[in-house]
């Protein structure tokens, strides 16, 4: 490592020449990665939704559609409407009215159920079927087309409306969430740091490795909105501890090493072998994200695992770099650091550790069931600004349909009339279906076979399969259209072994199935892999133990919250919060139990190693909290979309908790379990010759 640090020295104005050269490729990648704005894609491609999906792809040629709403308009002007969406590219069909009858026939002349279903009072509406999915460029682009030639009383509904004013919000706020960032980050760094220019050179190192990142992920083929907003911020509040690591050893060897490169370059060993093995428990949190069968956690895991990766490189490459280049101007800028030293804490923590010792079992189990009971929603338009027009279309819908939700049912096309008929009969029984739609019902009894419009036909038959549209009262995600679809799917299993219930409101009952067990396995192999770790790092069968209770019930008080305070949180959150904070805060109790058993075994009691590792630890873990807290608590007031806004204050107030837990519980523990913790660990001389110096120096 020693000799890789005077490489990284001698070759400074190379590294930071390559290090700029590289941002042209990776701003490439970036901006010609693809955005996925629609969740529900994320689900398991062998569900019977998505089957269902893609058989509607593969057979109708269409993976999407929309409901056009018309208010106060007479026929005529709602069918030259109708031919001008029909010619948007990426529009299939548009089914109304002329569809199946020419307008000089009467709207009287329909089937009662089709006339009801289409009309209300000065409403209609109307069907456009895209050619490709909900969340495909061309059918956002469709979308936004069409809204051009709409006018004031035409309301476009439907997801993939929804999936587009999410992007526009999204590509407006997502600059301005880095912004935020950047902006708190610099003000918490101008306080802890003891130079004024230390953590623009911090920022900028970081905000290349970030660069690298997002670049990078061209080779994932595209990336998730949620990824894209969150990974700039949290790869900016995770590695932050590895600059300050860098800047505080090259401090401490300057004091010992007169020439300013040779320091560099022993700081560069040190920090590589301790940000290494510590990086490694966020690591190992991101990957845990992998295991969910939801893959919008691989899609994050991957991400931010390799975000932290490219933030050590940049961390013993870019930066010391920078710091050897920029020397002059930082002894310029150099000031008292405006932190206080907190001294007395340790004293205090170790004083009263009985106290915190009880207050920890009294805060644990409201926490554990505030945790257990926070109410989760699933509903990802619900809490998007109600001023959007998706959103505005959606209660419109409602409003004048009695409309939260449109199924496709797919049957097998041998399936006799009769038997469709009946099937049919049945559903329109089941609670909350407004009305069921195929072409039995567009037919009724007055028009022969021959009358239909091909166009019709071939929208809802092909030589395999038969489409029925099924229009629901209740809202996506709730408990009753999800007790809907699985009354309407037993209805048609009895009927077509092979039919299968598709759209917004099926897929998302298999989203709550899905994340439930995803949440359980994501735990538990975030807990036993970050365990594992430690248990190696540490060769103590008792600390992993510790460390991993201390954080755990900062988890729960962080997730708790939203119970007593009746706040809904994003589904995602309850998944991927607990395996970010573990992962992300862990190495605060790493730090303080490295000081703690060093002193330990250089032959000093239990209170006063204990009071010497708070002591020693409780600036850095504080900085390191504070650097995390404003990197996304800034956001998390900002954005107007919840589910980003909601994993920003989420990550904001649990980086703040495992602060106050790492620094008041962890050393308590210490005291109480002393004895069982020094006769469960193997002594390693050389590894606490390192962590004392790690310790030290941060």
């Amino acid at each position: 490592m020693k000799k890789f640090g005077t490489k990284v020295v001698q070759l400074r104005i190379p590294i930071l020449i390559l290090s700029l050269v590289l941002l042209i490729p990776s701003f490439l990648g970036y901006v010609n990665t693809r955005v996925n704005y629609d969740i529900l894609s994320y689900l398991p491609k062998d569900i019977e939704t998505m089957v269902g999906q893609d058989i509607l792809v593969d057979e109708f040629g269409t993976g999407a559609f929309s409901m056009f709403i018309v208010e106060g308009m007479e026929p005529k002007d709602v069918s030259e409407i109708c031919q001008k969406i029909g010619q948007v590219d990426h529009v299939e069909k548009v089914l109304w009215y002329d569809s199946v009858m020419d307008l000089t026939i009467p709207m009287e002349m329909l089937p009662d159920e089709l006339y009801k279903a289409f009309n209300s009072g000065e409403a209609t509406m109307m069907i456009i079927i895209f050619d490709e999915t909900t969340s495909a460029d061309g059918t956002m682009e469709a979308i936004k087309n069409i809204r051009k030639i709409a006018d004031k009383d035409c309301f476009l509904s439907g997801m993939s409306a929804v999936v587009t004013d999410t992007k526009d919000l999204s590509e407006k706020e997502a600059p301005i969430y880095v912004c935020i960032a950047v902006l708190l980050s610099c003000m918490v760094l101008s306080v802890a740091m003891d130079s004024f220019l230390i953590p623009f050179l911090f920022l900028l190192s970081i905000g290349m490795a970030i660069v690298y990142n997002l670049g990078s992920n061209i080779f994932l083929g595209e990336i998730s909105y949620i990824t894209k907003a969150l990974s700039a911020v949290l790869q900016l509040g995770v590695t932050m501890d590895y600059s300050i690591f860098l800047w505080h050893s090259y401090q401490e060897q300057q004091g010992a090493v007169p020439d300013k490169k040779e320091a560099m370059a022993r700081a560069i060993s040190e920090t590589i072998t301790s940000v290494v093995s510590s990086s490694m428990t966020t690591v190992a949190g991101f990957i845990a994200l992998c295991f969910m069968s939801f893959t919008l956690g691989m899609d994050l895991g991957i991400v931010m695992a390799k975000g932290v990766v490219f933030g050590v490189i940049g961390c013993v490459t870019i930066l010391p770099s920078m710091i050897l280049v920029f020397d002059k101007a930082l002894e310029k800028t150099k000031h008292k650091a405006l932190l206080p030293e907190m001294k007395g804490v340790g004293d205090f923590v170790v004083k009263h550790y009985k106290i915190f010792i009880a207050l920890f079992v009294l805060i644990l189990f409201p926490a554990i069931y505030g945790y257990n009971n926070t109410e989760v929603y699933y509903n990802l338009d619900e809490t998007l600004p109600k001023d959007l027009p998706s959103i505005v279309a959606n209660d419109k819908l409602n409003e004048n349909f009695d409309m939260n939700a449109t199924h496709m049912l797919l049957l097998s096309a041998d399936l006799p009339s009769k038997d469709v008929k009946h099937m049919a009969e049945e559903m329109k029984k089941v609670d909350g279906v407004n009305w069921v739609l195929g072409l039995n019902s567009i037919k009724g009894s007055a028009l022969p076979d021959e009358l239909i419009p091909s166009d019709m036909t071939e929208a809802l038959m092909n030589d395999n399969w038969q489409l029925l549209l099924i229009g629901s009262q209740y809202k996506v995600a709730s408990d009753e259209v999800n007790r809907q679809c699985e009354s309407i799917s037993a209805i048609c299993k009895s009927y077509d072994k092979a039919g299968m219930l598709v759209g917004e409101a099926p897929c998302t009952k298999d989203l709550i199935e899905i994340t439930d067990k995803d949440f359980k396995t994501v735990s538990i192999v975030s807990i036993g892999v970050i365990f594992v770790i430690i248990l190696l790092v540490f060769k103590s069968v008792s600390l992993p133990v510790i460390l991993v209770a201390v954080i755990e019930m900062a988890i729960f008080v962080n997730m708790g919250i939203p119970y007593y305070t009746k706040t809904s949180i994003p589904f995602i959150a309850s998944v991927v919060i607990g395996t970010i904070q573990l992962g992300a805060t862990v190495d605060y109790a790493i730090l303080m139990t490295t000081r703690y058993r060093k002193e330990r075994y250089a032959g000093m009691d239990k209170r006063e190693a204990v009071t010497i590792a708070c002591q020693t630890s409780v600036k850095s873990i504080v900085v390191s909290a504070l650097s995390f807290f404003a990197a996304t608590f800034g956001v998390g007031l900002y954005s107007n979309i919840d589910m980003i806004s909601s994993l920003c204050t989420l990550m904001a107030r649990g980086a703040l908790i495992s602060m106050v837990s790492v620094i008041c519980i962890l050393p308590s523990m210490f005291m109480i379990f002393d004895k069982l913790i020094m006769k469960s660990s193997l002594k390693d001389k050389k590894k606490n010759n390192h962590i004392e110096q790690e310790a030290v120096s941060l």
